[in-house]
């Protein structure tokens, strides 16, 4: 079997599983006592190993499979989870993001993990110690040779399943003689399983059975959502799976199993066929040494897995860049169609243009959704760095996000995770002070770190902002004179504004000495290089002694966006539709000025108003002799302003071009269209003009 062809999925789906194990550790140290949570965990890790495994990742399948024996005592109440179990199964999932990216980079995944091993081993050994006793006063209430015995708490789980509605199946597969990898099929049939519902127990073990320490069979329990003919067309449906037969377990049989578990080997066999009972029985209750982890989820897992399992497909982002391309292309031809149409004015080419206008905007919408993403997938990765860091630095931190589903374009996404990783490991260093200092501040002992994303226009703002220290602007000054940014003359004449700004500039750091996470001058330079390359701005806000806060603004980088078409003079000009409150004309005589700057009345409150022609030297247009003027209210944030223009076009559907590497940050302007007639007309920027 050629397994390059299944890298791909093994890699993409990996990922998913480490992004849950991070997540629910997190979600678990915060509530140890929660089983719910271990078992989410356990499947993911039990997942990853049998992925691993049957793809010969033996390193990232070993080490997984440590980390599953010290998860599995922690789900059958052997183990409590304390401090050390848990940073050794970061540091676990550490070295399997390791060995995963190495695969990514063409590698094997190997990596030598031993100290972590050594600690898992460790950790599993001292529990077994501490459980000696128990462990032998349950070996002496009877066992089999296969140590399937249903414990009074494990038996009343299934009979809670039982009495739930749900089905408990007993299932022996039996792969063909001629089978080549009974392991991977067996994995097969368990994901099946997994999917229709709750594995309880399998005989022999998962870890024999994925070392294919079994002959031709195996048996599974299992609590389903699924008729027991499905059961088995799907299990069936698997390949070199030669059959399997299924028994339902009802409430008596149960109750049987249970009896039959603390009767004595003699009694057990008084009769032939009771011998034959309790053998069916006893295989049947191995599935009671795994209930205790569907013992929080049994009830609800066949409902779940009951739900329709959505369906998707992975797709190149260059094929979607190329299609957003050619229907850019489609939607000028477009414009123009609807521009002939209006001309000529015939009644089947109009029909026509219009029926084409709404399958094309349909379209659209499909294409402009394949490529959002939404922010949480970067969003996602931090709860873990803040809670390690947070640990180095010896203080408490907790991170509060928010707008995790607000979307943005896929290229934009890939490259926004390493600038958010400086400003929240700046936050973290800089910004929250150590606990001594919180408390004599007369602040809470736990620093709060807000990361937010939000829509505002055409664009993405994702702010950084915790309640910590502040900048500390003479410190600054004196570091940007030192360093030759500025000269002691400029720093004089810097608003606060200007002396926060001064932190991105290039090899600049206040750190007092160098550590693994801050000093070197590297960090904040690279994020606003980053943020700038995206076509986006980055502002920070700082008040001493109550915090800071770093905002991103990014464009959604759609190549179609809805646009007012307007003139100023001779040139035409777009302004997207997001950003526009309203329309409307102004007389010149209820123009006012306040402190030189131009305002005007609006709804009940004086917004300033900003003269379009000016900011763009629009030189075709004099404003200063028009007696009425139409102006665009638009807005960013909480933040309202008008501007000034000489004619309203009309909306229209427009394609979003770059002005390519020559013209790059000129003020207002974030791009160009090719308008119906041929004309290119340049995209206003309203985050730009709203300061």
């Amino acid at each position: 079997m050629d397994m390059n062809a299944y890298l791909s999925m093994f890699i993409d789906e990996s990922n998913d599983h480490l992004q849950s194990l991070n997540e629910n550790l997190l979600k678990l140290e915060s509530a140890p006592e929660d089983i719910s949570i271990v078992q989410i965990i356990f499947r993911s890790a039990h997942t990853l190993k049998g992925m691993s495994a049957t793809m010969g990742f033996e390193d990232l399948a070993s080490l997984t499979h440590e980390m599953e024996n010290v998860l599995d005592l922690v789900r059958n109440n052997k183990l409590k989870m304390d401090n050390f179990i848990f940073d050794t199964l970061f540091k676990g999932l550490d070295a399997l993001e390791s060995m995963v990216q190495d695969i990514i980079g063409g590698g094997t995944g190997k990596a030598d993990v031993s100290a972590i091993v050594a600690s898992l081993q460790t950790i599993v050994k001292a529990d077994y110690k501490s459980e000696q006793s128990s462990s032998a006063s349950s070996a002496a209430g009877g066992s089999n040779a296969e140590g399937a015995i249903l414990d009074e708490f494990q038996s009343s789980i299934l009979l809670q399943s039982i009495d739930a509605g749900h089905s408990v199946y007993h299932v022996v597969v039996t792969v063909r003689e001629d089978c080549v990898l009974k392991a991977a099929r067996a994995y097969m049939v368990f994901d099946f399983l997994e999917r229709s519902g709750e594995i309880v127990k399998s005989t022999p073990s998962v870890q024999e059975i994925e070392q294919e320490k079994f002959d031709r069979s195996f048996t599974v329990f299992t609590i389903a959502s699924i008729s027991e003919e499905e059961l088995r067309k799907g299990i069936e449906s698997v390949s070199e799976i030669e059959g399997a037969a299924i028994t339902q377990l009802d409430r008596e049989s149960l109750q049987q199993l249970c009896g039959a578990a603390s009767q004595s080997a003699p009694v057990a066999a008084a009769s032939p066929v009771n011998a034959a009972q309790v053998e069916v029985n006893a295989a049947r209750s191995q599935a009671a040494a795994a209930a205790t982890t569907a013992a929080p989820t049994a009830a609800q897992a066949p409902t779940a897995a009951g739900s329709n399992v959505s369906r998707t497909i992975r797709v190149d982002i260059e094929r979607l860049d190329a299609l957003m391309n050619l229907f850019s292309e489609l939607l000028i031809d477009r414009v123009r169609l609807e521009q002939l149409a209006s001309e000529i004015r015939r009644n089947e080419l109009t029909e026509t243009v219009e029926h084409m206008t709404r399958v094309s905007s349909d379209l659209q919408n499909i294409v402009l959704k394949l490529r959002m993403v939404p922010v949480e997938s970067v969003f996602n990765r931090f709860p873990r760095m803040i809670r390690d860091l947070a640990k180095s630095l010896d203080k408490k931190v907790e991170l509060i996000i928010s707008g995790a589903d607000t979307e943005l374009d896929r290229t934009v996404i890939d490259e926004i995770g390493d600038p958010l990783v400086h400003l929240l490991r700046n936050s973290l260093d800089h910004g929250i002070e150590p606990i001594a200092d919180r408390i004599a501040a007369g602040k809470s002992e736990t620093g709060i770190v807000n990361l937010r994303a939000f829509h505002s226009g055409n664009h993405v703002f994702i702010e950084v902002e915790e309640d910590g220290r502040g900048i500390n602007r003479e410190k600054v000054k004196q570091i940007a004179i030192k360093n030759g940014v500025v000269t002691a003359e400029e720093a004089k004449r810097l608003t606060d504004n200007e002396i926060n700004m001064l932190i991105f500039a290039a090899g600049f750091s206040t750190a007092d000495k160098i550590s693994d996470i801050s000093g070197r001058g590297v960090g904040l330079d690279v994020v606003k290089s980053k943020i700038t390359s995206l076509g986006g701005h980055v502002s920070v806000e700082s008040e001493p002694g109550k915090g800071t806060k770093f905002s991103i603004q990014l464009p959604l980088t759609l190549s179609i966006i809805s646009a007012m078409l307007v003139k100023l003079g001779t040139e035409k000009y777009a302004i997207p539709l997001s950003s526009i409150v309203e329309t409307g004309i102004v007389p010149r005589e209820q123009i006012r000025k306040i402190h030189g700057n131009r305002m005007i009345d609006y709804r009940g409150s004086l917004i300033p108003l900003i003269s379009l022609s000016q900011v763009l030297e629009a030189k075709s247009f004099l404003e200063e002799e028009e007696h009425e003027t139409e102006i665009v209210v638009i807005r960013k944030g909480d933040k309202t302003c008008a501007i000034t223009v000489d004619e309203f076009i009309g909306q229209s559907e427009i394609v979003l071009k770059s002005l390519g590497k020559y013209l790059t940050n000129i003020e207002a302007i974030s791009g160009a269209t090719i308008l119906g007639d041929g004309q290119v007309a340049l995209i206003v920027d309203p985050n730009a003009l709203i300061k």
